[in-house]
């Protein structure tokens, strides 16, 4: 599930060890599973954990994983990287905003996946996100539009241009069309 590199543990083996006796690390996502899922480590002294909770063996520890957590960390990769800028731990949960799913998952999850793991954090920098509604009889894409999406000027470029390109190239046969059924309306909320 979780991937720990080598400098990582050494890490974390010094910091620990400075920490009261079973001390471990937890590694969550705090709101897991949306546009707004972040990742994170912290120490994890053995009253806080619960039964619920995973556990995971590396090199002089464990790392504890909260039940809801679990499925979102899914080949979530942990790293200690040093270069002219100083050390810093890097973690990588490709899957922290959207659970992954299997390639035969229905149609709905598949593109509800994809539009929280790739095209909601790219609207997000401006405010904004989208929502699938519906697939129609007729495969099209109905999309909801919100935040500083709603009455933006250039919503129509981004749906075309952005989002439908990427649906159809990734649902080519599946899907033949995105349409927005948002009721614009232009504000202060709105982007542009």
């Amino acid at each position: 599930m979780i991937s720990i590199s080598e400098p990582a543990q050494e890490h974390f083996g010094k910091l620990l060890s400075q920490q009261g006796e079973g001390t471990n690390i937890r590694v969550f996502v705090v709101n897991p599973g949306t546009s707004k899922a972040e990742c994170g480590v912290s120490y994890c002294p053995p009253e806080a954990v619960e039964d619920t909770d995973l556990r995971f063996n590396f090199n002089g520890f464990d790392a504890v994983v909260d039940a809801e957590s679990a499925p979102y960390l899914e080949e979530a990769e942990i790293d200690f990287v040093t270069d002219q800028m100083g050390s810093q731990l890097t973690l990588k949960a490709p899957n922290a905003k959207a659970k992954k799913i299997d390639d035969d998952a229905p149609l709905i999850d598949r593109i509800n996946y994809l539009i929280e793991s790739e095209i909601n954090p790219q609207l997000a920098s401006h405010g904004g996100n989208v929502m699938l509604v519906e697939v129609t009889e007729d495969k099209n894409a109905i999309l909801q539009f919100g935040g500083g999406c709603n009455g933006c000027s250039m919503v129509d470029v981004t749906l075309k241009d952005g989002i439908e390109k990427q649906l159809l190239e990734q649902f080519a046969g599946e899907i033949v069309g995105v349409k927005d059924a948002t009721e614009h309306e232009a504000g202060e909320h709105s982007y542009y």
